[in-house]
This record gives C-alpha cells, structure tokens and sequence, in this order.
C-alpha cells in the first residue's frame, strides 16, 4: 500500500502544472531582415505598408515579430556587408526591395529564404528559374516594369500629340535596364517615335543629361527605374521645369516631388503582399513552391501644376484616366 501510495505521489509531482518538468518551452519569435538599396527615410511608406500587410495577418512589430532594417544609405557598395550582417543574425526571412538588394542577398545565403517585394525581371536577373516555378530560395513579386516602359512611352505620346524625339534616362550599370530598352525600342517604332538614350550613372551626370536633351531638341524625356534617380526627385522636377521638358517616371513619389507624370506599379502594395510570402514561408512554405506574382495594382498620377510651369495642356481624355490629380 505505502508503495502505490510512493507510485502516486511521484506522479502527481511529474505531472503537477507550473513545475519545471511541464513548463513549456517560450515559443520563437520569427525575425525578418529587410535590405533595401534606398535610404530608410525614402521608403518609409513602403516599410509601412508591409507592417500592416503583416498586421492583417496576426503579426505585430516588437511584440510577436521583429524586423531588422538595413539600407546602405547611399553608400552601395556596403550593401554585400548588411546582407552578410543579416545572415549572421540568423533572421528566417530577407526581404528585398529591389534587384540591387536582391543580388547581394542571393550571394550571401543560399538558404535563409528570400522574399523580392520587387523587382524588374526576376528570370533575367538569375534570381528564380521561373516565375512559375521558382526553383531555389527566392521568391516574391515582379512589376513588369520591362513591359510598362512600352506604356509609358504611350502616354507620353498622348500628352505631347507632336512627340518624336524622346530622351531616355537611364543607368547601364541597372540590373533589367538592357530588357527595358528593347521593349522601349519596339514600343518607339509602332509610334514613330526616335530615342536618344543617355545614360546617367551617379548624380553628378543628371544635369548633364538635361542638358544634352535640350540640346538635342527633345519633346521629351522618359525616366527609367534607376536608384541613382530616386533620391534625386526634388532636384530632377526643378530641372525638367527649367529645362521645359515634359517627363514621365515611373514611381509615385515623383509626382509628389514635382514630377510631371508618373505611370507604374504600386509600389507599397507590393510591400502589403510581401508580408504574405513573408507568412507562408514562416508557416513552412518552401520559397521554391511560391510561384513569383505579378502587379495588380497601377498608379496613373498627374501633377497640373507641373504642367503649367511648362506651358503644357494635359488633354481632358488622359486627365480623366488619372488615379490622382496634384493642383
């Protein structure tokens, strides 16, 4: 009896909740890296939109996620050391926005998972093997952007009825920017429309360029996807208006800076919808199983005031298919 009585109590003791022996164990708080080639303070919005696309999905920043943020901020060439930095943080998950981030990140890891919340050409780039079957650990969202610079080049042509001549700003050294420039040129010729491609490397070339497409009798100049641009925007609107150009770029942001037109994918959904690669792999999803999405959602932006500093008149037709309108 005194021996089933010893059995019992040990059992009870075993078993006894708040004990060492029951405790569970705290559960792992996932870790994100997020590496971008911008400034921190440039894509605000951005990384704002994917803490809510996070927060749609049960997570929230500091309490049962955290995120490491790293941008070179303006240094480039640091970019390969914070993609290593975040590899030895052991985060789950890289998120890039943008080739320029992806690119180091592919060469740090080839098995932390990696998240595109962008980017131009993901197969081109070398970065997944297909769109539909990704093939390795990187996966995310392409914006088309090869394709939309055809598009661009189209409203240019409505905006300005007597286009020819189009001065095409770009960078060499971009990852995607050869694709885009053939797309251009096939758009060109359906037109009739002539290019003059400059490229412009670093900051100090912008103004030259300007220059040259005066120069050159331009009716027009077309902004391709470049970082050098980016931080840039303010200045670039200040130089169009003097120059009297019309431009068009492809980000929202320039708009708001003063641009002109701005036609292209929005950006910050692309965040909102990397939170749910982000979620998926986090829940055990390989990456090579995530098909690479495309954009659903375009920004179409005008800015009138933009316009009549140029002495330019945006036709009804095309101001009516604006998404937002700047007075």
């Amino acid at each position: 009896m005194k021996k089933k009585i010893t059995v019992l109590t040990f059992s009870a003791l075993l078993f006894a909740p708040g004990l060492p022996v029951n405790a569970q164990q705290p559960a792992k708080i996932p870790l994100i890296g997020y590496l971008t080639q911008a400034s921190l303070s440039a894509v605000a919005p951005r990384t704002e939109a994917f803490r809510l696309g996070l927060k749609e999905l049960g997570y929230v920043e500091g309490k049962n996620i955290v995120i490491e943020y790293r941008s070179p901020e303006g240094k480039f060439d640091r970019l390969p050391s914070l993609a290593a930095e975040l590899v030895r943080l052991k985060v789950d998950v890289i998120v890039t926005a943008g080739a320029g981030a992806t690119r180091p990140a592919k060469a740090a890891t080839v098995k932390i998972p990696i998240v595109m919340a962008q980017d131009d050409d993901p197969v081109a780039n070398g970065f997944v093997a297909s769109l539909a079957r990704p093939g390795g650990n990187i996966t995310g969202l392409s914006t088309l952007s090869p394709e939309l610079s055809g598009k661009r080049l189209e409203l240019l042509k409505e905006i300005v009825p007597k286009l020819f001549r189009v001065a095409v700003f770009g960078n060499s050294t971009s990852p995607g920017n050869a694709q885009v420039l053939r797309e251009l040129e096939l758009a060109a010729g359906a037109l009739g429309v002539k290019l003059q491609y400059l490229d412009v490397a670093n900051s100090q070339d912008i103004e030259p360029a300007f220059r040259t497409a005066a120069k050159g009798r331009a009716d027009a100049v077309l902004m391709l996807q470049n970082p050098v641009h980016f931080p840039q925007r303010k200045h670039i609107a200040t130089l169009a208006i003097h120059s009297r150009l019309p431009v068009i770029y492809g980000r929202p942001e320039y708009g708001e800076a003063g641009g002109l037109v701005t036609y292209g994918v929005s950006f910050t959904d692309l965040d909102r919808r990397a939170a749910v690669y982000v979620d998926k792999i986090l829940k055990g999803t390989k990456p090579a199983d995530l098909p690479v999405e495309q954009p659903t959602k375009f920004e179409f932006i005008i800015n009138l005031k933009a316009a009549k500093q140029i002495g330019l008149t945006i036709p009804p037709n095309v101001l009516a298919r604006a998404d937002k309108v700047i007075k």
